[in-house]
């Protein structure tokens, strides 16, 4: 099973505020004990939306707008796609996640990825699914 862990924005983060050292101390040894129980996939700190766009679609439109956005609550900071065999091995993961002493309202969502498996009765126009034709992006060659 996989799950995505949202570390949600705040103010701080959408300030561009840098983590002080012991936090980045604490979340190296986070991400540490993830690869070493060998269940993280991917992990990454988001730059503030005042960086992003964001792209409505309505029925042909397209519209395009650049933030920063004023809706610090639903943003995202961060996140980690872990691999576990339990909603609940994925909880106790979220919950040792270390988060900035000082933030204020800080919050992790934990969202359960579909497999596969999940469309297994879904019709197809080809056999093969999209994941299985997918190349690694340049530069990020696997092994």
């Amino acid at each position: 099973m996989r799950f995505v862990l949202l570390l949600k924005a705040n103010r701080a983060s959408e300030a561009g505020l840098l983590s002080s050292k012991s936090l980045m101390s604490a979340m190296d040894g986070y991400n540490d004990a993830l690869v070493k129980a060998g269940v993280l996939l991917d992990c990454a700190g988001l730059h503030p939306s005042s960086g992003g766009v964001r792209i409505d679609f309505s029925p042909g439109v397209r519209t395009m707008t650049d933030g920063p956005f004023p809706e610090v609550a639903q943003l995202i900071a961060g996140f980690w796609m872990i691999q576990v065999k339990s909603r609940e091995e994925a909880v106790e993961w979220a919950r040792r996640c270390p988060l900035p002493p000082g933030f204020e309202d800080v919050q992790v969502e934990l969202r359960q990825a579909f497999e596969p498996a999940d469309f297994a009765e879904a019709p197809r126009e080809r056999e093969e699914p999209f994941w299985t034709r997918m190349e690694p992006a340049r530069g990020h060659e696997v092994d």
